[in-house]
């Protein structure tokens, strides 16, 4: 329990007036590269998603490289890309932007791609059908029909990415990119454990912030967008039994 009131002090000590800013820093350097990879991401993964859930073809594949690209490890990727980099004679300080980067965007597409896709196919085809009916065209029944319904499950792939990325930012420090996972490295040999612990506990604050905003953007657009997903159908009403109509006639009296 003291470690944790120190790790807190240490966040105080350099978050607040006293503080150098440096931390400020570091944390801006981890917003920024969460930020720029998972718009890059999601720029090559939501075409693709939304070409394989409107077309129907590719799933399978999407479906396998999706897979095989969230069973790579972090750090290998990022050294990999590096040390690639590093072979073509780009400078330093370029390789090591650009391999964490390549590394980031590449740990975020699959749960992007599989949001694109998977809103586009979770659509009921009776709507679909209907928006063929009234004569709309392919491009129209994407972007009017298929993208506001789908975009649910497409913002709950950008958040999984988006956490996916803060997460192992924090290793791009052992390359020496910066972000709060330098405070942590840093600590290590310097025995400050209430320095690692408050870089950590930062890095989990903005994972839980991130989560809440778009958690708040889900909620919004579930109230906004109606749900044109596929339901299991409701029982048929029975049928009301007809009751006999009053004659207009009137009956006939014996006299």
């Amino acid at each position: 329990m003291t470690l944790f009131v120190e790790a807190f002090a240490w966040i105080v000590a350099n978050l607040g007036p006293a503080g150098e800013g440096e931390l400020w820093t570091r944390l801006g350097e981890h917003v920024l590269y969460t930020l720029v990879s998972v718009v890059i991401a999601a720029a090559i993964a939501i075409p693709a998603g939304y070409l394989i859930g409107h077309t129907g073809r590719g799933r399978e594949i999407a479906v396998a490289i999706s897979g095989a690209a969230r069973a790579l490890p972090s750090f290998g990727l990022i050294l990999f890309f590096v040390l690639l980099l590093g072979t073509l004679g780009v400078g330093l300080g370029v390789r090591v932007a650009a391999g964490s980067y390549i590394a980031f965007v590449i740990l975020a597409i699959p749960s992007i791609l599989a949001g694109a896709y998977a809103g586009l196919e979770a659509i009921d085809r009776s709507t679909i059908s209907a928006a063929r009916a009234i004569g709309m065209t392919e491009w129209q029944i994407l972007w009017k029909v298929e993208v506001p319904l789908g975009l649910p499950l497409l913002l709950g792939g950008l958040r999984s990415a988006t956490l996916q990325v803060v997460a192992t930012a924090t290793l791009a420090a052992y390359v020496n990119l910066g972000g709060l996972g330098f405070d942590i490295i840093q600590g290590l040999p310097l025995r400050r454990y209430d320095q690692m612990l408050g870089a950590a506990l930062l890095v989990v604050a903005l994972a839980f912030a991130l989560d809440a905003l778009f958690g708040l953007a889900a909620q919004i657009t579930e109230r906004i967008i109606p749900d044109g997903r596929s339901a299991p159908r409701s029982q048929p009403r029975r049928a009301r039994p007809l009751r006999p109509r009053a004659s207009s006639v009137g009956t006939p009296t014996n006299d």
